[in-house]
């Protein structure tokens, strides 16, 4: 995640916040070891020296949990073995990507507007956004369109064909909850 952030000195503070900010700062975040309490204690004096309307970029980024990505990318498998329509998983998780809204919009070569897929990849996408990801693809595929697309000879029975994949990982989830 990337923010751009900007000294305003027009706030004052009292001697009171400024304290506590100091201890917020300092103490309650610090490094995990010497080398990056260092850089981050130089990070922070940075931040503060600038001067008014002078802009910094400041970029952070909270790992994915492995687990998770564990859980999730067994699920695509299991429902790629699954399904009828798909011979490459690649275009298959293309399409999960795609109808869970995991995109960026373009222009088409026609004129209209076309979806990308955006990357899932472990080092480009943090574990919040993956996991509103994975939320967004159960919803879409516990939808009206997935399941009968994905096993089109099964018309009416396809939702119970989708359920049966779904609720081995629903089983697993709620048993590691538990844990």
């Amino acid at each position: 995640m990337k923010a751009l952030v900007m000294r305003n000195r027009a706030i004052q503070m009292s001697s009171i916040e400024k304290e506590a900010a100091t201890k917020a700062l300092q103490e309650c975040i610090h490094g995990v070891d010497e080398k990056n309490q260092k850089s981050w204690m130089r990070f922070l004096r940075n931040l503060f020296s600038l001067e008014d309307g002078e802009i910094a970029e400041i970029g952070t980024r909270i790992p994915r949990s492995g687990p998770f990505h564990r859980f999730h990318m067994a699920m695509e498998q299991a429902l790629f073995d699954a399904q009828d329509r798909f011979n490459e998983f690649e275009q298959f998780r293309n399409w999960l990507k795609i109808g869970s809204g995991h995109v960026v919009w373009v222009p088409g070569a026609k004129g209209g507007i076309v979806p990308l897929p955006k990357s899932i990849s472990y080092i480009d996408l943090e574990e919040s956004a993956m996991r509103e990801f994975h939320q967004n693809m159960l919803a879409f595929l516990r939808g009206a369109h997935a399941a009968p697309y994905l096993w089109k000879h099964l018309g009416e029975k396809s939702h119970d064909m989708m359920a049966s994949v779904l609720v081995e990982f629903e089983d697993r989830s709620v048993a590691r909850r538990a844990a």
